[in-house]
């Protein structure tokens, strides 16, 4: 069941693209503009308190769910009829690349990076670096708004990506896709270098082999592969996560390779000892990758590069690997 309640905004902190973060009645609060409509303080709202009130890691505020004094009757998106999270009561019409265009039958060989964690985005971005012609995809899995990502705005605004797509129940892309393969056949119509796939922020977790958002990465590998692209995983992979299924290659990068169904380049940073049943891998030359990476908003469970290197490193390399393989 949905957890709602009443309030009134009494603080709006920050106002970014796509979205606004507020104060509802003194707790912290998202709201996303394009989806439920402007904010402004002293605005009757309704908000969803649930994963604020059971201390999920990644759900540490409230989402305001509609806002009563602005936010009723808005019109839909013009020539909009395909809906997002049909016959939920977030049901919404977005348009969709796919309509109205034809896309091509296939990738033609376009590197597509396939990524099982939000924070692996930014080390990936570094090592493809910055001026190449790059589009995010966001799967299922994780957050599904495109604007809570704080790191895509700064990779945006800094030159390392050029589009978001939206892909299935995930939205407020630059672009809205249907599903994982007609986003990257998308890609490749409108001349991207690089595709960069993976969930939003946080990720759905059961702690099981099978039951987690990190799977997204083997939906957008087979895809490509396919498609006749060149699927590049990024391995999740760590020093310092206290968590045994995460030390060393995480079980989730496992799983993702156990269900890839094609040929996958598996990039390793040089220099780190790899579990042997990881092969056939590309061990990659990833000097210079901090510096690389210096400016960027690196971030992975709350620790930084200094705290664990390896994970950074990891990402990094498929970055390195993508941008060699640009057409």
């Amino acid at each position: 069941m949905l957890t709602l309640r009443r309030g009134r905004i009494t603080a709006v902190v920050e106002r970014v693209e796509g979205l606004s973060r507020l104060e509802v009645d003194g707790q912290p609060c998202v709201a996303y503009p394009r989806l439920t409509g402007p904010v402004a303080l002293g605005d009757e709202v309704i908000v969803n308190t649930q994963a604020r009130e059971l201390g999920l890691g990644s759900g540490g505020f409230d989402v305001l769910y509609a806002n009563l004094t602005r936010g009723l009757d808005l019109l839909p998106e013009n020539d909009a009829h395909v809906m997002k999270l049909p016959y939920t009561p977030a049901q919404n019409a977005r348009r969709h690349a796919e309509e109205g265009r034809a896309l091509p039958d296939t990738l033609a060989g376009l590197p597509v990076l396939c990524c099982s964690l939000h924070s692996q985005v930014v080390p990936v971005c570094a090592g493809i670096g910055p001026g190449k012609r790059v589009a995010y995809v966001q799967l299922a899995g994780g957050a599904l708004p495109v604007a809570l990502s704080d790191a895509l705005r700064a990779l945006r605004e800094l030159g390392y990506v050029e589009a978001t797509i939206a892909v299935g129940a995930c939205l407020d892309g630059d672009v809205e896709c249907v599903s994982a393969a007609s986003a990257l056949l998308y890609a490749a119509a409108e001349e991207f270098d690089v595709v960069v796939c993976a969930i939003g922020p946080g990720i759905v977790g059961t702690g099981s082999t099978f039951g987690h958002g990190g799977l997204a990465a083997a939906d957008a590998a087979n895809a490509a592969a396919a498609l006749h692209g060149m699927p590049i995983l990024a391995v999740r992979t760590s020093e310092g996560d206290p968590r045994e299924r995460h030390q060393g290659v995480s079980h989730h990068a496992e799983a993702a390779l156990e269900l890839c169904l094609g040929e996958v380049i598996v990039p390793w940073p040089a220099g780190y000892e790899a579990p042997p049943w990881l092969e056939p891998r590309v061990e990659i030359d990833v000097s210079g990758w901090e510096e690389a990476c210096a400016g960027l908003p690196l971030a992975h469970m709350g620790r930084g590069p200094h705290e664990d290197p390896l994970f950074f490193a990891a990402a990094f390399a498929a970055g390195r690997v993508a941008a060699d393989r640009i057409r």
